[in-house]
């Protein structure tokens, strides 16, 4: 299963609309979708690594407008969503301490996300929520997935054939590990 689910996704690859899937991906993954732009964007980079550090290109833009929308629904849904479900929990206190210390590491909370698999839409909705600033938010994002997207178009498009046998050859291992990298990062977000 694993074997045809791969292929089918390396044959979406070369589809002509692949671009646009790959920015949808990145958009929504910043914003409120959980599923990371990387099973898009490293499919399209093995079929055409000549293409790259376009593919890089498009999905840091795409993630960085979806940042720019999960930062706007923490700013302006955060009255309507958050805001009673803290009065509920009598935790507003709890929370205007927790803005101020946010604010305070905020730039380095995006960068770390940004570059890792914490999902990445948690830290944009929080930014927002906590009126993080908001241009050190888009640079910060920037930076982020620019050296996050780029990095993996710099070695997949140099140790691409290798990667792509490896993968190939351990499926069922690289499947796992994705779906570790995945589930930890959630599972961060939960307890910490």
């Amino acid at each position: 299963m694993i074997r045809r689910l791969y292929d089918w996704t390396i044959s979406l690859a070369s589809h002509p609309r692949a671009l646009w899937a790959l920015a949808i991906v990145a958009f929504a993954e910043s914003s409120f979708f959980p599923i990371p732009p990387d099973v898009v964007l490293i499919p399209m980079i093995i079929a055409r690594p000549g293409r790259a550090f376009h593919y890089a290109l498009v999905a840091t833009l795409a993630s960085v407008a979806g940042a720019l929308a999960g930062y706007l629904i923490g700013w302006g849904l955060f009255e309507q969503l958050g805001q009673p479900i803290l009065d509920l929990y009598g935790k507003t206190e709890d929370f205007s301490a927790f803005a101020e210390r946010y604010n305070s590491w905020g730039a380095w909370a995006v960068l770390i996300a940004g570059v890792t698999p914490f999902p990445f839409k948690v830290i944009t909705i929080a930014s927002g929520a906590t009126g993080l600033s908001l241009p050190i938010f888009i640079l910060c994002a920037i930076i982020a997935r620019a050296l996050r997207f780029f990095l993996v178009a710099l070695l997949l498009w140099r140790f691409g054939e290798p990667v792509r046998d490896f993968i190939e050859r351990r499926l069922g291992l690289v499947f796992a590990l994705l779906c570790l990298l995945f589930f930890g990062g959630f599972y961060l977000v939960r307890y910490l």
